[in-house]
């Protein structure tokens, strides 16, 4: 990003309120809102530059991925649930390692998962029944993030 691509900030107000709320030129806030979702750009940086709070920026970057449509939202910006649904192939991948210890691995068949992310990714998982307990670690580890 070049000097001229800036060459709009610090943002121009255009009305102050009471209690000192200011009113910014919408357009000079879109093209700043723009320009933080450019990769590597510094959110704090830009906010220095522009004259406002880094979390006031924060917060119009909220409120510009929420009324985006989900087409112009990039994928790298786009937020993940918390916990995605899961959809159980073979009971193997339910059991708990202590569980998975009782049951005797020439019984246990080879465990599939397949899981659709929001973003159009696709994971899948193919393990042998041993494998069980590295599955449902990995389940686990998803389900906290």
């Amino acid at each position: 990003m070049t000097s001229d691509d800036l060459a709009f900030l610090p943002l121009k107000v255009i009305r102050t309120g009471p209690g000192g709320k200011r009113t910014f030129e919408p357009g000079d806030k879109q093209r700043l809102i723009q320009a933080c979702l450019q990769p590597g750009i510094s959110i704090s940086g830009m906010a220095l530059k522009a004259g406002i709070n880094a979390n006031q920026l924060r917060k119009w970057l909220l409120q510009s991925r929420r009324q985006a449509p989900p087409a112009a939202v990039s994928q790298a910006c786009a937020p993940l649930p918390a916990f995605l649904p899961v959809r159980q192939v073979d009971a193997v991948a339910s059991l708990t390692p202590e569980r998975h210890a009782a049951v005797p691995t020439s019984t246990l068949s080879p465990a599939r998962l397949s899981a659709r992310l929001p973003n159009g990714v696709t994971v899948e998982l193919e393990c042998a029944g041993h494998d069980a307990v590295l599955v449902t670690a990995m389940i686990s580890a998803l389900g906290t993030h």
